[in-house]
């Protein structure tokens, strides 16, 4: 509907002389001068506050600033506005001082205010309770007023938006305040108010399809908000929970909210797509990778396919391969091809691996692809000064050892074994017998020699026919096998066979050897019993001793 309003303006009602002696009586009013221009009425008046939001039209393009200028009024008098339409005459009155100064107190100057009602027009017609309630609401959920400031200028119509309302009260009362007012301020900046009706029934859908209620805030947060809720229909939303359901689903959600940023055809379906089919159609395979490596997703098809063709083509895997080693380190796809992947692939060739050896070695070492140059050149340094040779097997089998271990770690086991008075050649030995000797923590170690030299009496020396016995559990297994064995058969046992048997094989042994024991000794105190008796019998009275003895 097209309504004519015409302003009716006087800044100066009255004008008074100092030079005249009627300078006390009042000269009659000047006549307000009048401004008409087109305008469309687009909201009604609300029975209890009356509330209007004018939409200016392309014709006359008046906004009021300029409006104010044209009268001679400025922005902090009072306007009469009289509007004339084809259906009924309607006379407002609108006081925009009260904005100027309610804006003054929460941190807007006078020119700010100015461009906020420049903004939205709707601004000058809405009550100053409803702007305070507004305002109000906004502060319950954590804005403040820097990001108040930032807010209303970004989005004035945060201000007189109905839609506002309802999800500002969904935010503080259902959600508990619990979003984040970056995140708010974020979403209200950038989303057109229309957009957040249903916001409530999509959150409360996501709560409905498993992921727990302490979790969601997480969620909501993590999320671009815009994209992945207010954007999206209700049905597209739950179709892309249904889909991911098929591979860890909520899992996957609660551990990477912004997989719901992704669109469902276009990003999501031939990313996961293209894993199920590297993997040879094994879902669970691929909800695996997905789990353990949610990010995986945020990369294109095009660039998991560089990856997987890199490996082909470079370290001669076959497909089947390449998704074992996804399985054991799916951020590989992170790792840069030319960076990362070619120098030390081109390592491992240099010490002689083929393809199937460097399968191997990545599927015990994956984390050889993804340390820092720095790292491992301190580590190859370090096993070259040890005695260990360049470029040789030997030397990609250390290495990949080590990269379960920090440098710091490193030193201090080989200073360790060097302060037992171990030599290099004698870790290198050690170290080339059970590889993981060099990355085990120093204190335990410490402990295990201690305890084998000691409690159990024996040479720290024995380490060098079988160092796999610092590998073992102290307690559970040392201890323990060491204690049980002492009983039966002493101290003298040999550390291998002590500890390399199974457990049951152990416990067999264990019972087998108690039982032959006990038998023994059963036979002794036999043996003692019946050579105790013969001693009885040679000393016992005879029935002739008997006969001859006369009592008195």
């Amino acid at each position: 509907m097209v309504a004519l309003l015409t302003l009716f303006a006087n800044p100066f009602p009255y004008s008074y002389s100092s030079s005249s002696s009627s300078s006390l009586l009042p000269h009659p009013p000047i006549p307000p001068r009048a401004v008409r221009f087109s305008l469309a009425l687009v909201s009604a008046f609300h029975p209890h506050k009356w509330f209007c939001v004018l939409n200016f039209s392309k014709a006359s393009r008046i906004e009021l600033k300029p409006l104010f200028a044209e009268v001679g009024l400025r922005p902090t008098d009072q306007i009469s506005v009289q509007c004339s339409c084809t259906n009924t005459p309607t006379d407002l009155r609108i006081d925009t001082g009260f904005l100027f100064a309610f804006f003054r107190e929460i941190g807007l100057d006078e020119k700010e205010t100015e461009l906020l009602l420049e903004k939205n027009p709707a601004l000058a017609l809405t009550s100053l309770d409803s702007v305070r309630a507004r305002v109000h609401s906004l502060q319950s959920v954590g804005i403040n007023s820097l990001d108040f400031s930032y807010l209303i200028a970004k989005c004035p119509s945060v201000l007189t938006s109905e839609e506002i309302g309802p999800f500002i009260c969904f935010v503080r009362d259902e959600l508990e305040a619990k979003i984040e007012p970056a995140q708010l301020k974020r979403l209200l900046t950038s989303t057109d108010p229309r957009f957040l009706v249903g916001f409530d029934q999509k959150v409360k859908l996501i709560l409905h399809h498993g992921v727990p209620r302490e979790k969601i805030f997480f969620v909501l947060n993590n999320v671009n908000l815009t994209k992945a809720l207010c954007l999206r229909p209700v049905e597209e939303i739950e179709k892309t929970i249904t889909y991911l359901s098929r591979f860890g689903g909520i899992d996957l959600i609660v551990r990477r909210p912004a997989i719901l940023n992704y669109d469902l055809d276009s990003q999501l379906t031939p990313r996961i797509g293209f894993l199920l089919e590297l993997s040879g159609g094994d879902k669970d395979a691929t909800g695996l990778v997905l789990r353990k490596f949610p990010l995986i997703l945020s990369y294109s098809v095009k660039h998991v396919a560089g990856h997987v063709e890199f490996l082909r083509s470079f370290a001669g895997l076959n497909d089947q391969e390449i998704f074992r080693i996804l399985l054991v380190f799916p951020s590989l796809v992170s790792a840069s091809k030319e960076r990362k992947l070619r120098p030390r692939i081109e390592f491992l060739k240099q010490c002689g691996l083929d393809s199937d050896d460097i399968f191997k070695f990545l599927i015990k070492a994956p984390l050889f692809l993804g340390l820092s140059l720095n790292n491992l050149e301190y580590k190859l340094v370090f096993l070259v000064k040890i005695g260990y040779r360049y470029r040789t097997k030997d030397m990609s089998v250390a290495m990949g050892s080590v990269t379960r271990t920090s440098c710091e770690n490193l030193q201090k086991v080989i200073g360790l074994f060097l302060s037992y008075g171990f030599s290099c050649a004698d870790i290198v030995s050690m170290s080339k017998k059970h590889r993981q000797i060099l990355q085990y923590n120093p204190s335990s170690l410490e402990e295990k020699m201690e305890y084998l030299i000691e409690d159990m009496g024996r040479e720290v020396g024995e380490l060098l026919t079988f160092p796999a016995f610092l590998g073992y559990k102290l307690d559970e297994r040392i201890k323990a096998r060491y204690e049980a064995k002492k009983r039966i058969t002493g101290e003298g046992m040999s550390l291998n066979k002590l500890l390399t048997v199974s457990t049951k094989t152990f416990s067999t042994k264990k019972k087998e050897k108690k039982l032959l024991h006990t038998v023994e000794k059963l036979n002794s105190n036999e043996d003692n019993c019946r050579l105790g008796s013969e001693k009885i019998e040679m000393i016992l009275p005879t029935i002739e001793d008997l006969k001859g003895l006369k009592l008195e």
